[in-house]
């Protein structure tokens, strides 16, 4: 998927959404990064390139992005919100040692999808599921 600020700022109108400068700075930073960001995160790298913008406004611009669809809210460790863009469903294994994390397709999960929404009569539409354990390196150190 192509992903340039022009494509991200065209989601936005595509959703019928003003492009704020705000709302294309936070996404330019999710953009640019490699993995999931926390606010306090997204707020250092935009503080000072997007003049007026403060960490209340990162927050609540984060909220709306991600209650339109174009930005994913995860739950990392100890509870703590993570941003990302919301490019394409996907799920993560975390290694408990070493912080290390792979993604897993929504692909390699789609049997599992497919029995819970049989046994449950649900249509799932949206879901994020984080495996813990330890990766290959520290299992194999005898951890």
């Amino acid at each position: 998927m192509t992903c340039s600020p022009a494509h991200l700022a065209q989601q936005v109108r595509e959703k019928g959404f003003r492009l704020t400068p705000q709302r294309l700075a936070l996404m330019t930073v999710l953009h640019a990064a490699d993995g999931h960001l926390s606010a306090t995160e997204i707020y250092a790298q935009v503080h000072t390139s997007t003049p007026g913008l403060t960490e209340p406004t990162v927050y609540r611009t984060l909220d709306f992005l991600a209650q339109n669809e174009l930005v994913r809210v995860t739950h990392a460790r100890g509870g703590k919100l993570q941003y990302e863009l919301a490019r394409h469903q996907h799920h993560h294994l975390v290694c408990s040692m070493c912080g290390q994390e792979q993604e897993v397709s929504q692909a390699q999960l789609q049997a599992i999808y497919d029995q819970v929404e049989q046994i449950t009569g649900y249509r799932l539409t949206e879901s994020h599921l984080t495996f813990t354990g330890l990766c290959p390196q520290c299992k194999s150190k005898g951890a």
